[in-house]
């Protein structure tokens, strides 16, 4: 059932804007620097306008073709602005537009002559904004970092030039915003040990759809994917990026104990288009595969449409996410709604999300031989696959639907909101 909007509480506006600077949250999932944040704020965005928001996402502008607005549901649309050139921009050299982004979005208030009494920043880039905005009319700020610098940076080997900068955005949104939203209690951990011990911190977790994972059967899966029932499928989703561990995990595929086995398949999903930033880590990823004689089980299937990325979590018997640090890890509880367990790294959110030998099991990041070990032992055991994708689903039921997210968030914002003066 529909909520009361929040003005006919509270009796103060309900529109809110959600900003994401560099994560579109209309854009195709996969596209070039899009992940689990551009998820994140549409998602959250939709789930908002179902509990009575009027929801207007920000975002940047970078093909000359691309729509200023997007609708996406009643009440909720996303609204892209011109910030810089009309081009992709690397999101580490997208800081200087940031003054031309929060000129045109005020420009944008004045023309719909509305004003929003909150808005949730997404990013360091976005937190900016936020911050600037205050300087021009009064506002709550809830921020979600989605990626800590001072985290990041210890898990690169080259430290970009903007760092110092973000460092210190980071730190004066965290001690400055209304409330900072951690969506694990390591990233909470994180922020305070690492960042600052001033500001309101809490803790609501990132979701995933539950009604669009877990409604198919391996056997229905398999039959699409064309995929026999016997076979062991290791399936990994994301971006072609150093950070996120591939390497490790198809090395570790090349140690399994099932290496020989015909039935063994190894799928590596996601990656832009040719040409586009991460051709050349996939590229490098299908070298090594190559080396290791690893070539005839593994397939690189590219892009995974939202239709059909269902299939492969269902037709999986573990989904690996080897990456070196994740703040939350979206596609954990994915597969994990889809009734797959999942071995990951031993890092942020992930020690959140998955629960060792519950849902899955956890192993340090770039530990080849650990993960080899981790994704043997489920493949092995059918009964123990069974019994924590089971497990997993009713885990992420209780606790990561974004029905359940946008709850929080709306009784977050609720809670601040009266305090801006009209």
């Amino acid at each position: 059932m529909r909520s009361p909007s929040p003005s006919s509480i509270y009796g103060t506006p309900d529109r809110i804007a959600l900003i994401s600077v560099h994560g579109d949250p209309a854009v195709e999932i996969g596209a070039e620097e899009a992940g689990g944040q551009n998820v994140y704020v549409r998602q959250v965005g939709e789930a908002l306008a179902c509990l009575g928001w009027q929801v207007d996402m920000f975002t940047r502008k970078t093909k000359p073709q691309q729509a200023e607005q997007v609708q996406h549901c009643p009440g909720c649309r996303t609204i892209r602005l011109t910030a810089g050139p009309t081009a992709f921009v690397n999101r580490d050299e997208i800081f200087d537009f940031l003054p031309q982004f929060v000129s045109q979005l005020v420009a944008f208030q004045q023309q719909e002559a509305v004003q929003y009494p909150l808005v949730h920043t997404n990013y360091w880039l976005s937190g900016w904004v936020g911050m600037e905005l205050k300087n021009h009319q009064p506002l709550v700020q809830v921020h979600t970092y989605h990626s800590l610098g001072v985290v990041k940076y210890a898990n690169v080997p080259h430290i970009p030039d903007i760092a110092t900068t973000r460092l210190a955005v980071e730190k004066r949104c965290l001690e400055t915003a209304d409330c900072v939203v951690a969506t694990s209690p390591q990233e909470q951990e994180h922020m305070r040990s690492q960042v600052s011990s001033l500001g309101n911190i809490q803790i609501i977790p990132c979701g995933t759809d539950i009604d669009r994972y877990g409604a198919l059967t391996r056997a229905e899966a398999r039959q699409k994917l064309g995929l026999s029932l016997e076979a062991k499928v290791v399936f990994y989703i994301g971006r072609f990026d150093p950070r996120k561990g591939i390497e490790t995990l198809v090395r570790a595929v090349a140690l399994s104990q099932f290496r020989e086995d015909d039935n063994l398949h190894l799928i590596i999903g996601g990656g832009s288009r040719p040409g586009e930033k991460d051709g050349q880590e996939r590229d490098r990823i299908e070298d090594i595969a190559q080396d290791l004689n690893l070539a005839n089980l593994t397939k690189f299937p590219g892009r995974i449409s939202n239709e059909a990325l269902p299939y492969y979590y269902a037709a999986a018997d573990v989904s690996v996410v080897p990456s070196h640090y994740e703040p939350f890890g979206l596609v954990a509880i994915e597969a994990m709604a889809s009734r797959t367990p999942v071995v990951a790294s031993d890092v942020g959110g992930l020690q959140f999300t998955v629960l060792p030998n519950g849902t899955g099991l956890l192993v340090p990041p770039k530990d080849i031989g650990g993960f080899a070990r981790a994704i043997d032992q489920i493949l092995a055991d059918q009964q123990l696959r069974e019994q924590w994708g089971q497990a997993a689903r009713k885990r992420v039921e209780t606790t990561f639907s974004w029905q359940g997210v946008a709850q929080q968030l709306s009784q977050l914002y609720l809670q601040h909101i009266t305090q801006v003066t009209y």
